[in-house]
């Protein structure tokens, strides 16, 4: 272990270093290029709200997919989270960041995430101790209730507003945007990094068989309450922004539905995958908002009906054995992954050679692969006892060959 901060940081990078960068480059460019669009007035205020969402929403699936999808525990209750760092990021903006922030809105802004995912994450701790040592249907039925309790609570309590919940203060979009994307990759920096760390492996192998996890000495309920704990932060921290985006928060929005939607993300995208949630909260976002701007009248009834028509869609295109072979010739990840190829050796083309030993060797080629002793005398090594466990060579004969020439 190297000494010092200097030290610490290195080793950390060294442990927890994520091999596959693609998704932090795809979304810092979508980052730089909305940006830039906001910034000079390119960008639409429909198109930025719905941009806004859209990161908000992966914080959101992110966050749980930590829970449903590495701990493999249900839980319900997301909504509750979401809304208790949404209304404690608003009551930080209007009562505290006038004092202690004053002048800087966008550090007011960033505080108040961070107040809110303390919030959220301190309510966490607080469910988790007595929460997680339930399993299944019990957690999610706890969790559910609490999502229940907290908007219950912030509707009929008047110091948050009652049902007419809490005024807010309009942020600039440009600015909103950016704290919301940035947030959202580091965010997923975060559980990356975690799930790839010793402690990610813990959680993982809880998931799989909890009691041979705990035979091997993984501290069961720690690692629970540290998950449920991150989880819970990240979502706070996310609902705080989400409130930012909008003048009017009230609890009524964060109901038993709001958390059913953040799942249905987290099981599209696939259990456990990262990837996977991102993908499909921006699809998801995207399918929600279109369908409410596309349909209206007497259409505006069918809205739910149809969205739930193109969500089992997707869930048979993904699980029916007879769409296997349409599957892989049409699979996303591989077309992405022969373009990234392509494009890495367009832009890091090796010049040729003449070297035959600094050729790239083919699958199954094994007169390319560089060796120490030619592969010749590796195929037609004799360790008999009559060679002494020396390897007999083309170019040096043996013992054997040697005790024929004395006779």
């Amino acid at each position: 272990m190297r000494g010092g901060i200097k030290g610490y940081f290195a080793n950390v990078k060294e442990k927890y270093k994520v091999k596959n960068h693609t998704v932090y480059y795809v979304l810092g460019a979508f980052t730089v290029l909305f940006s830039v669009l906001s910034l000079t007035g390119g960008l639409k205020m429909s198109d930025q709200l719905l941009l806004e969402q859209i990161g908000c929403y992966v914080i959101f699936a992110v966050s749980l997919s930590l829970v449903v999808g590495f701990l493999g525990e249900l839980s319900l209750g997301h909504a509750g989270f979401i809304c208790l760092g949404a209304y404690a990021g608003t009551l930080f903006r209007n009562n505290l960041a006038g004092g202690l922030t004053s002048g800087a809105p966008l550090l007011s802004l960033i505080v108040a995430m961070l107040f809110g995912g303390v919030v959220a994450a301190l309510a966490g701790l607080l469910i988790g101790l007595p929460a997680l040592r339930l399993k299944g249907d019990y957690l999610a039925i706890v969790t559910l209730a609490f999502g229940e309790i907290v908007k219950t609570l912030f509707t009929n309590i008047p110091l948050f507003g009652g049902p007419l919940g809490l005024s807010n203060r309009r942020y600039d979009r440009a600015t909103l945007f950016i704290v919301i994307f940035v947030t959202a990759i580091v965010s997923v920096a975060i559980v990356n990094n975690f799930i790839r760390s010793k402690h990610g492996r813990a959680v993982t192998a809880i998931r799989d068989n909890e009691i041979a996890a705990r035979a091997m000495g993984v501290n069961v309920t720690f690692y629970k309450l540290a998950v449920f704990v991150l989880s819970s932060f990240l979502a706070g921290a996310g609902g705080a922004a989400l409130s930012a985006s909008s003048t009017q928060i009230t609890a009524d929005g964060f109901n038993y539905n709001y958390s059913i939607n953040i799942l249905v993300m987290v099981v599209l995208g696939g259990m456990g995958s990262i990837n996977g949630s991102i993908l499909a909260a921006a699809a998801v976002t995207l399918i929600n908002v279109q369908l409410k701007t596309a349909l209206s009248g007497n259409l505006a009834a069918l809205k739910d009906m149809i969205y739930a028509l193109i969500l089992i869609g997707i869930v048979i295109y993904n699980n029916a054995p007879r769409l296997k072979s349409f599957r892989e010739k049409h699979n996303l990840r591989r077309a992405a992954e022969k373009l990234r190829v392509f494009f890495r050796k367009l832009l890091f083309k090796k010049p040729p050679t003449d070297d035959p030993a600094e050729e790239k060797a083919e699958p199954g080629d094994w007169s390319n692969i560089p060796t120490k002793v030619p592969m010749d005398a590796i195929l037609s090594t004799d360790l008999s006892p009559d060679t002494g466990g020396e390897a007999e060579t083309p170019d040096k004969p043996g013992k054997s060959e040697q005790r024929k020439g004395e006779k």
